[in-house]
């Protein structure tokens, strides 16, 4: 693998010397172009322009061409000076502001040295209400300010939140129960985690379960970019949309900010399902403490930022009286001694679930001369939760401490070679250690029905150990990562073409963890404590059982109880991955109305099946396999060409009507944890891995999504515009489980397809209210069993010997097929403001399976399909009230009060009752009638598939308190203090 590595850097290398210039993956600057003409419309050649950021020592200088035309690439976002003179007319000057992954327009006209000189820029954007047009750029993205972030509510302090302000996207469920506090963004009808995220440059996804990597304060973020729809050649490891984040950084102002946030369990309404009345509600608590500032170390030459966020949470989980009658029954049998190993079980009335999490970064900038600058900035991410994944009906021994610990440094060098070439040098380092370590541990599980319920997503454990195995996946208890990346950025910009040329690299020697390895014996009973209490005799558990499960199964004095060992087992999967990537793009202004960007990505990797220096030919499953179609191992795959291409129109000389529409081909390897039983597998004498064995597919292609957009965008006047979307998508090769009755095999075999319309407007209503909308009607499909996912690592199949079966085709699990989001904010007379964000969606797509969990529902004596039940529609309105003060001159305090799910909606998203076993149904194995009573003894006929619409839960909860979407009524009060 060295050798091929070494090889392909040599033809790397190659490249750059053909061409002179290397890129970056993913361009995290801004730019600007423009015209200069004089009064008459006249075009005006050879103006000097000048761009300069009063704030640093950033500057930029060109010469317009024959038509009057300029342009600047690759410029750090924020404020800059625009300055054109020409010989025989006065000088014109003015501000603008650059954008990350946009370019602004321009336009400037020149009068003599007497006349008033005019510079029109296309809109102001210190908001996403108030975007301005991009003329040059086919991509469908939506930039979020610094301003947002500090204005509209966000639950959790998430900044991602902000995301959903961009079209085609939609809140989903935690993609890991150790991030059930990172909202996870979803876009083209995905689950999010084939997203492509990035940060100041560097790479920030998780390469093991998908997503984003590290999370960043918002107060640390000056910009970000949520991109949806991409035709340009520099964005690459995406089927779906990608984030560009550029942190804030210090200015020759001194600045800072003081913030506190505090919510409380009286300004926290209950959860209707999981905490009903007359249960005890659950005590709640958080608050964040904000601390950043920045400012010149010596003027104009290095400046230095930092920024630290410390979150305090007490969330907890307080028992029902029926939970509390079921575990002092069990207290009762192990202090009568039939609890071996166990001779007292604590029952406390409730548990506290602390959670305490630290986010800081520290960045400096300095301007080594008018043709250098660069910077370092460092980050770290670092939380503990106590008690993690104790549920309602688990005792606290079943949790467990989960501890996080990120780092991500990140250096950058640019370097104007000349008016026309720029270079940037790009290294980024990202580390991972993840800790997750159970309460006690007994060497055994003891699962009581009371225990599995439908709203239990993090295992069927009462008292004992934690197995660590969810009904989604199994989730390691060990996870490093260790993550450098290597760019080097150069462009060619002139008024016609900006050509670019990209290599990244990125080397992790280290990806990998652990999962639960220790021997474990799990006895599953048919009754519950109660019911053993009453009769103690009736209820079986010896230390035998532990060493021998069979004897369990034979002696158990119930035939229903089930015994289940595993033994101690090597559980590691450790990978040395490299991932390369090189494009080549042109962005050719071929007149003034029309733009083509056109460019060929290769994606490539190295390593990405071998565990331990060890290929997939040391599975044992091999030897043994007896279906001749997967003899043989998979291999990297080199094929991964990508082309895309974009155009860009905008008739007439107003600037106010922009068409544009795209094409290209993405490429993105599915997360490890896909096929980590396969990577298990490798291990020399694993015994801790799928009785049946796990392969992957010998014949696995890379997915890949083939991805057309075209969009129209009008400019109504200088408040008000609008745009109509669509975006359409075809997955190919993605992730598939066939679990045949000896073995599992990995496929990428499966299909998926999205189409999304979207409606925009964005405004501001007499000065007072500025505000942006959109709606989006969508659909996606795509084949699986039981759950259907587009790029994601669950989609598994019903019957591995008809893979594409009736029924198997239907709605991907995030098909959202309307969705409507408002957001804004009304300067009130007083001073006071009123901020909000508000989505509505139809309901999400859910399957019902059959009692045993093998397949879906029988209704009526016909087979459901996949995700044929739809929930009801998700509503949320969250709303700010803030009065800012200003002390001074620069001193602002603005006392706000924040509240969430203002009218306090159940919204449970796709989390609804999923096992005819949970309904009350008249025959879980074909029904037909509802049961009106408990003894089933009046029905109703069922003739609506709402009818089996029970709630398990609130959207977000899969993984317990905490989440970002989905909460009851939140209410917080705050303070943010800035100068």
């Amino acid at each position: 693998m060295t050798h091929r590595l070494l090889r392909t850097a040599l033809v790397c290398v190659s490249f750059v010397s053909i061409f002179g210039v290397l890129t970056s993956a993913q361009e995290f600057r801004g730019g600007l172009a423009g015209r200069v003409q004089d009064a008459s419309g006249a075009r005006v050649a050879a103006a000097h322009v000048q761009v300069q950021a009063p704030e640093s020592s950033v500057q930029r200088e060109t010469a317009t061409d024959a038509s009057g035309n300029f342009r600047f690439s690759d410029l750090p976002v924020g404020r800059y000076q625009v300055t054109v003179n020409a010989q025989g007319f006065g000088v014109a000057t003015s501000e603008v502001a650059v954008l990350v992954g946009s370019t602004r327009d321009v336009f400037v006209t020149l009068h003599p040295p007497s006349v008033k000189e005019s510079v029109a820029v296309s809109g102001e954007a210190s908001s996403i209400t108030m975007q301005p047009l991009d003329t040059s750029s086919p991509v469908h993205q939506a930039v979020v300010s610094a301003h947002d972030l500090e204005e509209l509510p966000l639950a959790n302090r998430s900044f991602a939140n902000m995301a959903y302000l961009a079209p085609g996207t939609q809140p989903i469920e935690p993609s890991d129960p150790t991030k059930a506090r990172i909202t996870a963004v979803g876009t083209g009808g995905s689950s999010g985690l084939n997203n492509e995220n990035s940060v100041d440059g560097g790479d920030n996804s998780d390469d093991y379960i998908g997503g984003f990597l590290q999370n960043f304060s918002t107060d640390s973020i000056q910009q970000f970019a949520f991109r949806v729809a991409q035709e340009d050649a520099d964005t690459g490891r995406t089927t779906g949309g990608s984030v560009v984040i550029t942190t804030k950084r210090g200015t020759n102002d001194w600045h800072g900010l003081f913030g506190f946030y505090d919510r409380t369990s009286g300004l926290t309404a209950r959860y209707p399902i999981d905490n009903p009345e007359p249960n005890p509600k659950q005590p709640f608590s958080r608050q964040n403490y904000i601390f950043n500032g920045g400012g010149p170390i010596k003027k104009d030459k290095l400046w230095g930022f930092g920024s630290l966020e410390y979150v305090h949470e007490r969330a907890s989980i307080a028992y029902s009286n029926d939970s509390l009658a079921q575990f002092n029954a069990l207290a009762s049998l192990a202090q009568a001694g039939y609890i071996p190993g166990a001779p007292d079980i604590a029952v406390p009335p409730y548990v506290i679930t602390p959670f305490n999490d630290y986010i800081g970064d520290a960045r400096l900038d300095w301007a080594q001369s008018d043709h250098s600058q660069w910077f370092l900035r460092g980050a770290t991410d670092r939380y503990t939760t106590e008690n993690d994944m104790v549920q309602q009906g688990t005792l606290p021994s079943v949790g467990a401490t989960t501890r996080s610990l990120y780092w991500n440094f990140a250096l950058n060098n640019q370097y104007q070679f000349s008016n026309t070439w720029l270079g940037s040098f790009t290294f980024d380092a990202s580390i991972l250690h993840r800790t997750v370590n159970r309460n006690q541990y007994y060497g055994f599980s003891l699962d009581f029905p009371f225990t599995t319920t439908p709203s239990v997503i993090t295992g069927a454990d009462t008292f004992g150990d934690n197995s660590f195995v969810t009904p989604i996946t199994a989730f390691p208890v060990l996870r490093n990562q260790q993550k450098y990346q290597f760019r080097y950025d150069l462009s060619h910009s002139t008024p016609k073409h900006t050509m670019k040329f990209g290599v990244n690299l990125i080397h992790e020697p280290v990806i990998g963890g652990v999962l639960a390895s220790q021997a474990e014996t799990v006895i599953a009973y048919s009754q519950n404590p109660v019911d053993y209490a009453a009769n103690p005799a009736s209820f079986a558990f010896t230390s035998a059982y532990l060493t021998n499960p069979d004897t369990c199964n034979e002696n158990a004095l119930d035939p229903d109880t089930v015994c289940t060992a595993t033994p101690a087992g090597d559980g590691s999967f450790w990978q040395n991955v490299q991932r390369l990537g090189i494009y080549a793009e042109d962005i050719w202004r071929v007149t003034p109305h029309l733009t083509l960007n056109y460019g060929l990505r290769w994606d490539t990797t190295f390593g990405l099946f071998d565990v331990g220096g060890r290929s997939q030919n040391a599975n044992v499953a091999l030897q043994t396999i007896a279906y001749p179609q997967y003899n043989g191992v998979p291999l990297d795959n080199r094929k991964q060409f990508g082309p895309r291409v974009g155009a860009i129109y905008s008739p007439g000389d107003s600037g106010k009507l922009v068409l544009r529409a795209g094409f290209g081909m993405f490429y993105n390897d599915l997360a490890q944890n896909g096929w980590v039983d396969a990577l298990m597998a490798v291990n020399p004498g694993n015994a801790n891995v799928n009785s049946t064995g796990a392969i992957i597919d010998p014949h696995y292609h890379t997915p890949y999504a083939i991805d057309a957009s075209a969009g129209v965008e009008y400019a109504f006047d200088q408040d008000w515009m609008g745009a109509v979307e669509f975006t359409h998508q075809t997955g190919m090769h993605g992730y598939r489980r066939y679990d045949y009755p000896d073995v599992s095999v990995f496929r990428s075999d499966n299909r998926s397809a999205y189409d999304g319309l979207v409606l925009r407007v964005q405004g501001n209503v007499s000065k007072h209210y500025s505000l942006t909308a959109h709606y989006t009607f969508a659909k996606a499909q795509t084949w699986g069993c039981q759950l259907g996912e587009l790029f994601d690592y669950v989609n598994g199949v019903c019957d591995p010997f008809n893979a594409f079966g009736p029924g198997d085709y239907g709605p991907a699990g995030e098909d959202v097929r309307h969705r409507f989001v408002l957001a804004g904010t009304w300067h009130a007379p007083l001073g006071i403001e009123l901020s909000t964000m508000t989505q509505a969606e139809s309901g999400r797509p859910f399957t019902i399976t059959n009692p045993d969990g093998s397949g879906r529902a029988v209704i009526n004596g016909v087979t459901t399909t996949m995700d044929q039940f739809r929930g009801r529609p998700y509503f949320q309105v969250d709303l700010r009230v803030s009065r800012p003060f200003h002390i001074q001159e620069r001193w602002q305090v603005t006392p706000f009060f924040e509240m969430f799910n203002l009218f306090n909606r159940n919204n449970p998203g796709a989390f609804y009752r999923a096992n005819m076993a949970d309904l009350p149904v008249n025959d879980p194995d074909n029904a037909t009638a509802i049961c009106l009573n408990a003894d089933c003894s009046q029905t109703k006929p069922i003739t609506s598939p709402n009818q089996l619409r029970i709630p398990a839960g609130a959207f977000g909860d899969f993984f317990g308190p905490g989440t970002t979407v989905g909460i009851p009524f939140s209410g917080q009060f705050g303070v943010r203090v800035s100068f």
